[in-house]
């Protein structure tokens, strides 16, 4: 084998190693709840959660990698090393016990256990969670080779029936595109591109750029421009094909809404789907296959979790942590899958600004010089507006600071910290000058 077939070949696995990082079964449920509130917009729908849902997290493992640096705080320091550090745990909480961990226990439940109740009720998701994060614990509390493993086999066969069903969904639609909901009729892009924030891929990219930065370097890449170009190649991959299965969902939500009604998340719709198109067999086939993939992906991420907060604080081990996490997780697992999708997107409003705007800087770095006072500049004004809309998201602002940050350019769409960020940026750009 040559140089060239060598280097094609790691380049193709480790984006497939990236795809595999961001594929959650979690991130299945709300491409088909998407498609079901935009009906017959759901092409400028997509778009929009495209970008911020695969677009995005891309350019966050990117942005790493023109860093240098094995460090998630790396990006963040250039503002300050405490905001570095809070920023950095709050990252690591949002993707692990907060949020995404709990998530993959909601979505093996209703995909995997709701098809085969006759009552679904509030004890039969505790007596599930405690089952679920008990093998959580056992598997993360001594990580080895075996979620590595499983991962390995089970990602396939996830991809293999999300495939089948695609393909009947494409060939043989359940119904046609409905007329969109409120949310969607106008605004569908960017109605969009605020649902992409759900999958939270781009908090879990800091992380992800990480792992593609020892990867590479662990096969003897150490020349910079080398490591960029394999990992530029690698994202595409994973993007790609994370775009086209998102696409896929979306349609899939948009066309079946006549047979299986309205519903309430993405999970359920995926589920009657799978029922419709091959009976109460096509159900077991997902719902094991689904809860398989999610527990390697929350044994992951508490994992990861762990270990960052124990090299924080060494008194308490790993093993700890893992239970503290996990315990906890089970806990907000218990809220439910609509609950738990409600209570994360506040969070997400204030957190994925700030993040977006690090992204930006790290690209733009040299037209400024890497000025600090330049990243602080646009961090505080992005943190500013950014908790606002948050509060505002969670029904905590008061109706007049509502009235005003509605004044602001660019809020109605969402990106109400845009014009400020950049504001920001200038000040902080002269006030270095100065």
């Amino acid at each position: 084998m040559s140089a060239s077939q060598s280097s094609t070949k790691q380049t193709i696995l480790i984006g497939l190693m990236l795809f595999s990082l961001f594929f959650g079964a979690g991130n299945l449920i709300f491409p088909p709840l998407l498609g079901q509130e935009a009906g017959d917009q759901l092409w400028p729908a997509i778009i929009g959660f495209l970008i911020s849902g695969v677009g995005l997290p891309v350019l966050g493992v990117i942005a790493i990698i023109y860093t240098g640096k094995d460090d998630a705080e790396a990006i963040s320091k250039r503002v300050h090393p405490i905001f570095a550090t809070a920023f950095t745990a709050l990252t690591f909480l949002t993707i692990g016990p907060l949020f995404a961990v709990p998530r993959t226990a909601t979505v093996s439940f209703e995909v995997g256990l709701t098809p085969f109740l006759d009552n679904v009720t509030s004890l039969a998701l505790v007596i599930f969670t405690i089952v679920y994060f008990a093998f959580v614990y056992w598997l993360a509390a001594s990580p080895g080779k075996f979620i590595d493993r499983i991962g390995k086999i089970i990602t396939p066969i996830l991809l293999f029936v999300l495939a089948v069903v695609l393909a009947r969904t494409i060939f043989g639609p359940l119904g046609t595109f409905s007329a969109p909901s409120e949310e969607y009729s106008s605004l569908a892009f960017f109605s969009g591109f605020t649902e992409g924030y759900l999958t939270m891929d781009t908090i879990a990219a800091f992380v992800f750029g990480i792992l593609v930065l020892q990867t590479i370097k662990s096969q003897g890449i150490n020349d910079q421009t080398v490591i960029r170009s394999v990992t530029i190649k690698a994202s595409l991959i994973a993007g790609g094909l994370l775009a086209v299965i998102y696409t896929g969902l979306g349609y899939l939500g948009a066309v079946s809404e006549t047979a299986v009604g309205t519903q309430e998340n993405g999970g359920q719709i995926l589920q009657l789907t799978a029922f419709e198109y091959f009976g109460v067999s096509g159900n077991v086939i997902l719902a094991i296959t689904i809860i398989l993939a999610c527990v390697p992906t929350a044994v992951g991420l508490i994992s990861s979790c762990s270990t960052y907060f124990n090299g924080w604080f060494p008194q308490i081990s790993y093993k700890r942590f893992v239970l503290i996490f996990t315990v906890f997780s089970a806990l907000i697992a218990n809220m439910g899958l609509n609950q738990l999708i409600a209570f994360s997107l506040p969070v997400l409003v204030f957190i994925y600004p700030i993040i977006i705007a690090l992204i930006a800087l790290a690209f733009t770095d040299r037209l400024f010089g890497g000025r600090q006072s330049v990243y602080r500049g646009v961090i505080i004004m992005t943190a500013l507006i950014s908790t606002t809309d948050g509060l505002k998201e969670a029904g905590l602002l008061p109706e007049s600071i509502v009235s005003l940050t509605s004044m602001l350019p660019l809020s109605d769409l969402g990106f109400g910290w845009l014009v400020p960020a950049i504001l920001g940026g200038i000040v902080g750009f002269f006030v270095s000058k100065k």
